[in-house]
């Protein structure tokens, strides 16, 4: 029923996106990139593609954070321009997109405050879809405990600051857990709003957020070995979601290596690659070259969010295509950052260590 009315609000932007997303990097464009000798040829390259000439104006010695930065501003210009013409639910659905972005400013801010550093100065390195209109009341702040009240005051991501943190929480050594219970509440909390749009949205939804949950999960796992942070305090910081929840959850909350890992996620078909090559599958010792294992595992996450994004676009009629986009063009700056600073540092041999979409 809700296909038979879709279109009425929402079938232009849906067509908007969709023409976005025909701009994409092809495999053979990134072919052309990979073959440039210098950062100008670079430039000369991606002008001959959607980017155009944004790097026109740049003087030389090209940056690659200008390159990111410059592309970053394409990206918040289309979606500035979706979330002007949209109504609801769409117009929510995009809000819910930038709380993520919310999340990682709030904490940088947070973490700058802790440092007694100029916040105003870290408000220029803030993710610009991540910028909300009281921004600039944080920066008055000039302790913690202000700052966390401005928070729960001013910002749009209150309600998860409310629910899962107090003012003692805000120290130094917190820093990532406060991070990972609020991307926690945000996940669940999107979860339950993609719920109520009722299917394919909801479906497409799930399996996306589902996977990111998961992944922040794993993540968290790992990355709590050889720490301090207890198992319960561990399993609190799991998202209740996902493919893992509630019996992976559970055991990974009680893993000691990656090895346990490992098999916990061999549980879950589309999970079981992940560490197929992993120190401990092979036989080596469990910290043998862990940083490359962290490293394989981080860009099999990325190809499986990839993946799981262009799918979205096989469904019409559904809101999916529109975080989609989002997160594949998010995947494509990665990308040609990757490939500029290959180039800048002449590392010819690792160039082609990119995921690509198309």
């Amino acid at each position: 029923m809700e296909a038979l009315f879709f279109n009425a609000n929402t079938g232009f932007l849906e067509g908007i996106v969709r023409g976005y997303k025909a701009g994409i990097l092809t495999q053979s464009q990134y072919a052309n990139l990979a073959q440039c000798e210098t950062l100008e040829d670079f430039r000369t390259q991606l002008s001959a593609t959607d980017y155009g000439n944004f790097l026109a104006n740049e003087p030389l010695p090209i940056s690659t954070s200008t390159i990111a930065d410059k592309a970053t501003e394409i990206l918040v210009e289309q979606f500035k321009y979706l979330r002007t013409n949209a109504v609801e639910p769409l117009r929510k659905f995009l809000d819910y997109i930038t709380y993520g972005y919310m999340i990682d400013n709030v904490v940088l801010l947070i973490t700058g405050t802790l440092h007694e550093r100029d916040t105003h100065e870290l408000v220029k390195r803030c993710h610009p879809l991540g910028v909300f209109d009281s921004m600039p009341v944080l920066c008055v702040a000039t302790n913690v405990e202000e700052l966390f009240q401005s928070v729960l005051i001013e910002t749009p991501i209150a309600p998860y600051f409310r629910e899962c943190l107090t003012a003692s929480d805000l120290d130094d050594l917190n820093i990532e857990i406060i991070r990972n219970t609020l991307y926690k509440a945000y996940l669940e909390d999107f979860y339950e709003f993609a719920s109520t749009l009722g299917s394919p949205t909801s479906d497409v939804m799930h399996r996306i957020l589902g996977f990111e949950a998961d992944r922040r999960t794993i993540n968290i796992t790992i990355n709590s070995f050889g720490t301090e942070l207890s198992k319960e305090a561990r399993a609190k910081l799991f998202p209740t979601i996902g493919r893992l929840f509630p019996e992976g959850n559970n055991q990974l909350a009680k893993a000691e290596d990656i090895d346990q890992v490992r098999q916990i996620c061999e549980n879950i078909s589309e999970y079981r690659s992940f560490f197929s090559d992993s120190p401990s599958a092979n036989g080596g010792g469990a910290n043998d070259n862990f940083g490359a294992m962290a490293e394989r595992l981080e860009d099999r996450f990325f190809s499986t969010e990839v993946h799981l994004n262009k799918q979205a676009f096989l469904q019409q009629f559904q809101y999916g295509v529109f975080y989609s986009f989002m997160k594949l063009k998010e995947q494509e700056i990665r990308n040609l950052t990757w490939i500029a600073e290959c180039i800048a540092q002449d590392a010819r041999d690792r160039i082609q260590d990119f995921i690509p979409i198309f």
